[in-house]
């Protein structure tokens, strides 16, 4: 599989349709931690094709670096235009780019997703029905998906609920999704947007949410949501430092267990340390 440190620990994720090519260099300029090219629910079907050979056209532009911080959201199994966006996604998977598969819910069909792209291809599958939900754990144990992602407008959709603000009743579908990330040994998952894009306090509550349940990242659809979104899903300076240390202090020690400030420091602890100090570095 491609280089996916980028994707497994980003925080946040920032859409970019793919019929505005113009936006593609400025996301990635942005403090976002991954950017997302929509071919899918921001293009209109008229423009699917359109859309592609945009994306098509911007991809050979992309430095290495670059290319690690990009995912492609495809369209659907089974819609007119998956197969050829699977096509020109191959060419790029080898290179870093990683793709999202909407509506994930089979488990066979995102193998053979997976298959048709490409043994270093790496998935974030975004669940948003209560199929999917269903098959969250079996979703979360391939071999090339690397992060799952909540789609709740849909999953809302999909069960026929109007949520209300705070969503609790949406809880049940959080819980499932973070334990499946955790049976599956993944980082953890990926909440979904924020639609208010003009209400700083919505984001907040939202983000503090996601993180209250166990999310590590956020979908974004506007620049100005990065922010706030990396700022309440990161660590303090205090936490960054206490990593360092820990991480410092085990390597001297050889992977012999310690004390550090008064608490014993073993594997895990030196694993949870590590995770810290990755979300600092892009």
């Amino acid at each position: 599989m491609a280089n996916t440190f980028a994707v497994r620990h980003a925080r946040s994720f920032l859409f970019v349709p793919a019929t505005k090519p113009e936006r593609f260099a400025k996301a990635l300029a942005s403090d976002a931690d991954c950017i997302i090219i929509d071919l899918e629910d921001a293009v209109a079907e008229s423009s699917k094709d359109a859309a592609r050979a945009h994306l098509a056209q911007y991809l050979p532009q992309l430095s290495a670096e670059q290319c690690t911080r990009v995912l492609v959201r495809v369209n659907a199994v089974g819609t007119p235009w998956h197969a050829a966006d699977v096509a020109l996604l191959r060419e790029w998977v080898g290179h870093g780019v990683a793709a999202m598969l909407p509506k994930s819910e089979e488990p066979a069909a995102l193998r053979a997703v997976a298959k048709a792209l490409g043994e270093r291809a790496a998935i974030v599958a975004l669940v948003e029905s209560l199929a999917g939900l269903d098959a969250a754990t079996e979703l979360a144990r391939d071999p090339q998906v690397v992060r799952l992602a909540f789609g709740h407008l849909d999953f809302q959709l999909d069960m026929g609920m109007r949520a209300t603000a705070e969503e609790p009743e949406l809880a049940f579908a959080r819980n499932a999704l973070v334990a499946a990330s955790r049976r599956a040994a993944l980082p953890k998952p990926v909440d979904g947007v924020t639609t208010d894009t003009g209400s700083a306090e919505r984001l907040v509550a939202d983000t503090q949410r996601a993180r209250a349940f166990g999310f590590g990242a956020k979908l974004c659809i506007h620049p100005a949501q990065v922010e706030g979104v990396n700022e309440i899903l990161g660590y303090s300076s205090a936490e960054r430092d206490w990593a360092s240390r820990v991480i410092e202090e085990a390597s001297r020690r050889g992977g012999e267990v310690f004390s550090l400030d008064g608490r014993m420091v073993d594997l895990p602890v030196i694993r949870a340390a590590e995770v810290i100090m990755a979300t600092f570095r892009k």
